[in-house]
């Protein structure tokens, strides 16, 4: 447990902000940026502006996931770290997993706090926040799933910052669809399908991760 407790305080050290990675400032700045430019796009009319901002404050969040990708994993496996790493017997899977929870840890709850100001630029009324909140809660730990994995397919490749956002996008539809579609529905039956969906990648993303730095490493 030391071992993990030390590889979570190392990445929360890399990926929060002020750090050598420090990023999560960026993703919030961006979420913020994309709620306030969306009534400018569309128009002042509230009823428009509350019908749509609960979609738009997920796509915003799908968007700030995907801004750190190129550093989540690239900068250790460049470096070494993981071959230092399985020397110590630390398996690839057990480091994604770490990852994983850092990555989440630093944009999820950055990404549900930047809501609050975000629904009130977009018209959103408190019930319709709930939802919003909830879904975010249920739905972007499977974001920062989708990412890691992603993250780990394409470490070494040239190009890999653009590549990531296209291929993180059409993964993520299923996150967007039920978790947006909540907002329309009333709730419950699309909030379980979102946290349902995410726990798949949650579950899956550390052995697909781990697998994925493996054989970049021996190719």
């Amino acid at each position: 447990m030391k071992v993990f407790a030390a590889l979570l305080h190392r990445d929360l050290a890399a990926l929060l902000p002020g750090s050598a990675r420090g990023n999560s400032l960026l993703p919030l700045l961006f979420f913020l940026a994309v709620a306030m430019l969306y009534p400018f796009a569309v128009g002042p009319e509230p009823a428009l502006l509350a019908a749509t901002g609960g979609g738009v404050i997920w796509v915003a969040a799908l968007l700030a996931a995907i801004l750190p990708l190129d550093r989540l994993l690239a900068p250790d496996v460049e470096g070494g770290f993981f071959d230092q790493w399985a020397l110590r017997g630390i398996s690839e899977e057990a480091v994604v997993a770490v990852r994983l929870l850092a990555h989440w840890l630093s944009f999820g709850p950055f990404v549900m706090i930047a809501a609050l100001p975000a629904s009130a630029l977009l018209g959103i009324d408190n019930q319709t926040l709930r939802l919003v909140e909830l879904g975010l809660l249920a739905g972007t730990p499977g974001l920062a799933a989708i990412g890691i994995i992603i993250a780990a397919v394409t470490v070494g490749l040239k190009g890999s910052a653009a590549l990531s956002g296209l291929l993180v996008i059409p993964l993520a539809v299923p996150l967007l669809i039920f978790g947006a579609g909540s907002l329309s529905s009333g709730g419950e039956g699309g909030l379980a399908l979102t946290g349902a969906i995410s726990l798949v990648l949650v579950a899956i993303a550390p052995f697909a991760g781990g697998a994925a730095i493996r054989a970049a490493r021996e190719g």
